[in-house]
C-alpha cells in the first residue's frame, strides 16, 4: 500500500460520518496536496473489492463509503440534509430473523435504511393543554 492510499485508508477510518469520494479527497488533500481524485476513485474501488469499505447509496446521486467492520446498525437518513443516522436496533433484527425462520430460512445478512425528514417541534397551544386537563368542574360540581 503506498504512502497515499494509507492516508486515504486513515482519512476513512478517522471519518464518524459517511463520506462520498469528493468529500474523501478533500480530507486526504488536506493532509497530503499530492493526492489525486483519480487516486481516490482507484482505492475507494480497491478497499471495496478487498471488502474493507462498504458502499452505500443513501440517495442524492453520490455514493458513500463506511469501514465494513462496522458491526450491525442500520441507517435513517435526513432526505433534507443527507444526514445519515446510524443506530442499533435488536428488536427490529429478532423480527426480521422471525420472518426469514417463519418463511423456511435461515437469516445471514440483512441491510436497513430509512429514509426520513425531520419533524418540526411544536409548542402545545393553549387550547391543547386545556383540551388534556378535561372539562374544568364548577366548585361543588360532581
Amino acid at each position: 500500500m503506498t504512502g497515499q492510499r494509507r492516508v486515504i485508508a486513515r482519512v476513512l477510518s478517522d471519518a464518524a460520518d459517511h463520506p462520498d469520494v469528493e468529500e474523501l479527497y478533500r480530507r486526504a488533500s488536506s493532509l497530503d496536496r499530492r493526492i489525486s481524485i483519480a487516486t481516490v476513485y482507484r482505492t475507494v474501488r480497491l478497499l471495496e473489492e478487498q471488502g474493507i469499505l462498504e458502499r452505500r447509496d443513501f440517495g442524492g446521486g453520490r455514493a458513500r463509503y463506511e469501514p465494513s467492520e462496522h458491526g450491525p446498525h442500520y441507517h435513517l437518513i435526513d432526505v433534507d440534509s443527507g444526514r445519515v443516522i446510524e443506530f442499533a436496533d435488536a428488536e427490529h433484527a429478532r423480527a426480521l430473523e422471525a420472518i426469514a425462520l417463519r418463511l423456511g430460512f435461515d437469516l445471514v445478512s440483512h441491510r436497513l435504511e430509512l429514509f426520513g425528514r425531520k419533524r418540526e417541534a411544536k409548542l402545545p397551544s393553549p387550547h391543547s393543554q386545556a383540551e388534556r386537563k378535561g372539562p374544568s368542574r364548577a366548585p361543588g360540581g360532581r
